[in-house]
């Protein structure tokens, strides 16, 4: 199902770029000018000319819409057939799947670590690995990206807005003298790409929203899927992907806890970077960001290097269009992902071949989860799920998909 934005976004930006740094002062002021008249729905429109304009790239060609297209679930990878997006030029293939930005502004920010019933979690932030403080930080990072929109500098990112059929509404909302600050119009974009993320990709619009609201039922293996999504003995998904069907209000199903979880995924060998070896992808650790800081907070003995490989967790909103899953992008569809979840300790073998995970450095295996099920399950019991199972789950998160009509009673 598409969401109703798909048609009137003919969509041509990734989310594996640096982070760029905003200067709070600056992005306040380019926030304050035109005082009251700034209308959020100006500023939502802004944002969408901006985050469709395949202009703001070098070469010109690759929008933000390139990774974030509206029938693929708001990811994409700009027509990336590995798993991993590629960027404006042929030759730029970057190191991970480009995450969802459908209900970004469930994310809590910035990344904190929470500690509670004895345990330490790292929740929340933008990006697979958390680094991007806002969502308006996070859409600036792919502009500047080489492997993505490849613009040389800020300057060149506002000298192309500035020269737009759109510059003047870009002045309406920020002030005439907008593009005389690089620096302010350039944190600008961001406000604006925000303010229509938050506006038009969190519709609450799916199936499974509208039988919350009471206005229609799953049919017979939906809901058997719904059973299993929930079952602490079966999927157990609910445990890390948090919903409330009970509520009556769609905005308590998130469908994520926004935590970070190392959970043995398979190593793609499509992405250029792990050709070396010694190359891994750290999450937490990097290395698309520094490793942060831990707070005084956390349990006695811990070190961020008992964080490293934790990627977090998107929502499952929209999850079944999505060409590509999980941070490497290594599976390419949902029935095979549930099958690594209910095999991955039964018959590692099929997965990893002799090796017990193979996309992490050996000193970093104890920190893949093996406490929630199904992955605290002992081999000898066998799959968590039988094929009829994992069918009934895929039919329930296909009821996730943003775009459901409700019927005539």
């Amino acid at each position: 199902m598409l969401l109703s934005l798909a048609m009137s976004l003919l969509l041509s930006a990734c989310g594996g770029g640096a982070e760029t740094a905003v200067d709070p002062e600056i992005a306040a002021a380019a926030n304050r000018a035109q005082g009251n008249r700034v209308l959020v729905g100006d500023r939502t429109e802004l944002g969408q000319r901006i985050f469709t304009d395949d202009n703001l790239s070098e070469p010109r060609g690759t929008a933000c819409a390139a990774c974030h297209q509206a029938n693929m679930g708001f990811a994409g990878n700009h027509g990336g057939r590995d798993g991993v997006a590629v960027g404006s030029r042929p030759a730029s293939v970057g190191l991970r799947n480009a995450m969802t930005n459908s209900y970004l502004g469930l994310v809590p920010t910035p990344l904190t670590f929470v500690t509670a019933n004895g345990e330490t979690e790292a929740v929340g932030g933008l990006f697979w690995d958390g680094r991007a403080d806002s969502a308006e930080l996070q859409a600036l990072g792919p502009l500047l990206n080489p492997l993505e929109m490849n613009n040389p500098s800020r300057k060149s990112v506002v000298d192309k807005i500035a020269a737009s059929a759109y510059a003047q509404l870009f002045r309406q909302e920020f002030g005439n003298t907008i593009f005389a600050n690089t620096d302010a119009a350039f944190n600008a974009i961001g406000l604006a790409i925000a303010a229509f993320e938050r506006a038009r990709l969190q519709p609450f619009s799916s199936k499974y929203d509208a039988m919350v609201r009471g206005q229609t039922t799953l049919n017979q293996t939906e809901a058997r899927g719904m059973a299993l999504f929930m079952d602490p003995a079966k999927g157990n998904c609910v445990a890390c992907h948090l919903m409330n069907p009970a509520s009556g209000k769609p905005e308590d199903s998130p469908f994520s806890e926004f935590t970070f979880y190392a959970n043995g995924i398979p190593r793609n060998p499509a992405i250029p970077k792990n050709s070396d070896p010694a190359f891994f992808d750290l999450g937490l650790c990097g290395p698309e960001r520094t490793p942060p800081s831990l707070p005084s907070t956390v349990m006695p003995g811990l070190t961020i290097e008992n964080f490293c490989g934790k990627f977090r967790m998107p929502t499952l909103r929209n999850v079944a269009e999505r060409p590509a899953f999980m941070h490497n992008g290594f599976f390419k569809d949902l029935p095979t992902v549930l099958r690594f979840y209910s095999t991955r300790n039964s018959n590692p073998q099929f997965w990893y071949g002799q090796a017990l995970s193979n996309d992490l450095p050996a000193k970093y295996l104890d920190n893949i989860e093996v406490v929630k099920a199904p992955f605290n399950r002992p081999a000898a019991s066998g799959p968590a799920l039988s094929e009829p199972d994992i069918n009934a789950i895929v039919a329930f998160l296909r009821t996730l998909s943003d775009g459901y009509r409700v019927g005539p009673p």
